[in-house]
């Protein structure tokens, strides 16, 4: 079998799906919120997207579990079916006008991220070990194009969801459920063979092996042993938690002086960019230079990034919109540096539990994060947020240190 031609396709077919779902999710994210809002008042308008978070992390372990005894093609494909169910029960629930039933169908949504999370991880099964990191950044790049398009198709989706008699911010679930679609029947068309599966059984030699359960006193077994995993769960955990931080409060810190929603939006999509844009440089970067120096180089970024926004008048659009793009940045290096080292320093059996739960580390991080940086906005300061972000960023770099001082040993093209 020609294995270069298999993670060519493989890589082909979760890029286009990471497209369906970036819109799928990037244009229901607003549309929950403003339901939400619609039915409970504007006190719950974050329920909508912590339902979301919330859904995420609930399902790491279980598509983990799934990718281990049946291949990424059937965890994925799951859990964006899921997905699917939950943005027809948020239209359903929208109809109604029943807030519990949107909540329950935001959380469901909120499981595409799971698989959005997992697909990186997939599109490196089959990776050389100098390619990994370009591998995986193909794949979070073409995040890009969903999460563009996405809010942009807001009024287009409302007009057809009024077309056919339902209210109008039912349109983006509509939306998201013909876009989920599409992704899982391109994953159980074309994710074929499955690269979890090929992978292991070309590590195995042809000895057969019986297949395991990810569970979570596995994933925190391996991690225990495995000082650089631990690494890579906190690059791409801690990381997260600074993006998450600082990104949710920006626009509350914007409408202090009534900054359009216009120029908002402008500024979001900026640190979209950051995040996504780059992330093919940053990929082939940490292949040439190294997991652990990409580390402190993102580290460094978001201190540069807490810096400049925490600085920032909150109409001082140009200063918040560079803040938010060196944190999109800053964020694209920790992740992709973190997800590559991590797959690195595991055998193949134990990847999937041990992603998996780094997966759920990293959305329950966001999820604490997001309520921390209220509580210090409503009680502070955004200036005092962007400080205190700077805790996590520093518990980084002393980690790095620690695990450089401890085995030197570099993973990536220089070793």
């Amino acid at each position: 079998m020609d294995v270069a031609a298999v993670q060519r396709r493989t890589v082909g077919v979760l890029s286009s799906v990471q497209v369906f779902s970036g819109v799928a999710v990037a244009g229901s994210i607003p549309a929950g919120a403003l339901i939400a809002a619609s039915i409970g008042g504007e006190q719950v308008a974050g329920l909508a997207q912590t339902a979301g978070v919330l859904g995420a992390a609930l399902l790491a372990l279980p598509l983990a579990r799934l990718a281990l005894t049946r291949g990424r093609r059937s965890a994925l494909s799951t859990g964006y079916g899921i997905a699917l169910l939950g943005a027809i029960v948020v239209v359903f629930g929208g109809s109604l006008r029943n807030l519990p039933l949107v909540l329950l169908g935001c959380l469901m949504v909120g499981v595409a991220s799971a698989s959005g999370y997992q697909s990186r991880y997939a599109a490196i099964d089959l990776a050389q070990s100098d390619r990994r990191a370009r591998q995986l950044s193909l794949v979070v790049w073409a995040g890009t194009i969903g999460a563009v398009l996405g809010p942009n198709l807001l009024n287009y989706a409302g007009n057809i969801a009024l077309a056919v008699g339902l209210p109008q911010l039912t349109g983006p679930y509509l939306m998201a459920a013909v876009m989920l679609t599409l992704g899982v029947c391109a994953l159980l068309l074309f994710l074929r063979p499955d690269p979890y599966l090929l992978s292991r059984s070309l590590a195995a030699a042809g000895q057969p092996s019986a297949p395991q359960q990810a569970k979570l006193s596995d994933g925190l077994r391996h991690l225990r042993t495995h000082v650089r995993a631990m690494l890579g769960v906190a690059s791409v955990s801690l990381g997260h938690v600074v993006m998450v931080m600082v990104m949710v409060m920006t626009p509350v810190h914007m409408a202090h002086v009534d900054v359009s929603l216009q120029v908002i939006g402008l500024v979001i999509s900026v640190h979209v960019l950051g995040m996504y844009a780059l992330s093919p440089v940053v990929g082939w970067l940490v292949d040439k230079l190294g997991r652990i120096p990409m580390m402190l180089v993102g580290s460094a970024i978001l201190l540069m990034a807490c810096g400049v926004a925490g600085t920032a008048a909150p109409d001082a659009v140009p200063q918040l919109a560079v803040g938010l793009f060196l944190l999109g940045l800053g964020w694209s290096c920790t992740l992709i540096a973190g997800s590559t080292l991590l797959t690195d320093d595991l055998d193949q059996a134990d990847r999937p539990s041990v992603q998996g739960l780094s997966d759920l580390i990293m959305n329950l991080s966001a999820a604490v994060g997001g309520v921390i940086a209220g509580v210090i906005v409503a009680y502070a300061s955004y200036g005092a947020l962007c400080a205190a972000a700077v805790v996590p960023i520093v518990a980084l770099v002393a980690f790095v240190f620690y695990v450089s001082a401890k085995q030197p040993r570099e993973v990536g093209a220089s070793s």
